[in-house]
């Protein structure tokens, strides 16, 4: 092709190679530390605790990621091996990090992994432990919120130590073990899985986001999936199938700093479940699947371009219960119905009347043109995932619950109308008025 005069050779050049070149323009930093309580305390996740934890099978941890575009956008995530964070706790880190690093609310992503082998974390699932954790537990978890934020202000710091040079890659990979919950009988999913009759929605996708130098070591791999981490369920601290994946990641690519964050499970579990053997399983198929698009796919190149937004969207609630209907509540049988009355009779003495909405968050980060990323709170069900996919970019477009604040489980309309736990049931433990 014969060029115009006026057109020089190096624009056209440019050109060509820019599409190359954009893709080298990120600056990158990753870190970890662990945030494992240093003395027993009470573990969240599950209804029944009655004692701290015993233990410890591994450590739990505080990973941050710190990506920087060509524009000198930035934004930082933060994975978190801890069944959720209130959003008091959650906007408390959020305003050390501003106050240190200058991040805004926006630029900030809270990922917690929902492992209920973890201690309790502020107000979240308060009615859960309320009445047994005492004065001294109560000191101890007040004292662990403390120590979680000095923890999270010093890993994000580590990560902006370490920015350099990088290039961003993505794919998307497959795992099966996820099930709804919903729709099959724990017992019978073995013989139903056997037979191919597995029943519900699911999303088996494991979006793979990774972060190479330019010497095309790997730094970092972001990884998701929709499943309750459930596989365990006793005294001692733990990462569940999310931790081992992100062990087993990282043993197979030393220097290699894996995250995961939850996806859109909240109707989904790993099942079968309830031994450290499957915990183990399935974290192995996890990172497998991981390792699959790592190694054996040619991974889509991300264009250094990260834009970010954060919205809380006031949700009304349901018809307020009267203070007669709370007190009557106090008196209740069930234990943790009790436990929410006598914590809303609490707030009320203090003058705090009952809210009448809630501010519910919803985050985006959009790296280049190829990835979506949609960051949202509380234990949401797989529906949400399903219909931004469809809506969207298909695979292109990651869905993570659990996000900021975890603040109740968020049912689609099915399941609403549907009722059961994840449509309402639930709501008790999260210790808001309706």
């Amino acid at each position: 092709m014969k060029l115009p005069r006026s057109i020089p050779i190096f624009i056209v050049l440019w050109g060509m190679l820019a599409p190359a070149l954009a893709d080298e323009d990120w600056q990158a930093g990753a870190a970890k530390i662990s945030i494992t309580p240093e003395q027993p305390m009470a573990m969240s996740g599950y209804g029944g605790r009655d004692h701290p934890a015993e233990g410890k099978l591994t450590d739990l941890w505080a990973k941050a990621l710190v990506l920087q575009d060509a524009s000198s956008h930035r934004a930082v995530l933060v994975t978190l091996d801890l069944v959720g964070l209130h959003r008091a706790t959650s906007s408390e880190i959020c305003d050390s990090l501003r106050d240190s690093f200058g991040f805004e609310r926006h630029q900030i992503a809270l990922c917690t992994s929902h492992t209920h082998t973890g201690p309790v974390v502020g107000d979240n699932l308060g009615p859960m432990a309320y009445d047994i954790l005492g004065p001294d537990q109560q000191t101890l978890v007040d004292e662990y919120a403390n120590f979680l934020r000095g923890k999270v202000v010093t890993v994000v710091g580590d990560a902006l130590e370490r920015l350099v040079p990088s290039r961003l890659s993505w794919g998307s990979g497959r795992s099966t073990f996820a099930v709804n919950r919903r729709n099959n009988q724990e017992s019978s999913v073995p013989e139903l899985r056997t037979a191919g009759e597995l029943q519900g929605p699911v999303d088996h996708d494991v979006p793979v986001l990774a972060v190479r130098d330019l010497d095309d070591e790997l730094t970092a791999v972001v990884f998701g999936y929709a499943c309750h981490a459930t596989a365990l369920s006793f005294y001692r601290w733990s990462g569940d199938y999310p931790g081992f994946a992100q062990l087993e990641l990282e043993a197979n690519h030393p220097g290699c700093i894996a995250l995961f964050f939850a996806g859109c499970g909240a109707d989904q579990n790993p099942l079968p479940r309830r031994s450290v053997g499957l915990a183990e399983h399935y974290g192995r198929r996890l990172a497998n699947a991981v390792d699959q698009v790592l190694l054996t796919t040619k991974m889509n190149g991300v264009s250094s371009s990260l834009r970010a937004t954060y919205h809380e969207i006031n949700l009304p609630f349901d018809k307020l219960p009267t203070r007669e209907a709370i007190e009557k509540d106090a008196a209740d049988a069930n234990p943790h119905v009790a436990s929410r009355a006598r914590m809303l009779l609490a707030q009320m003495v203090d003058g705090q009347p009952l809210a009448s909405t809630y501010p519910y968050p919803v985050a985006t980060w959009r790296l280049g043109n190829e990835v979506q990323f949609v960051l949202l709170g509380g234990e949401v069900v797989v529906d949400y995932a399903l219909r931004l996919k469809t809506e969207l970019s298909g695979t292109r477009t990651w869905v993570a619950g659990y996000t900021n604040d975890v603040m109740a489980y968020i049912p689609s309309r099915r399941v609403l109308r549907e009722g059961g736990y994840e449509g309402g049931g639930a709501m008790v433990y999260y210790g808001l008025s309706t």
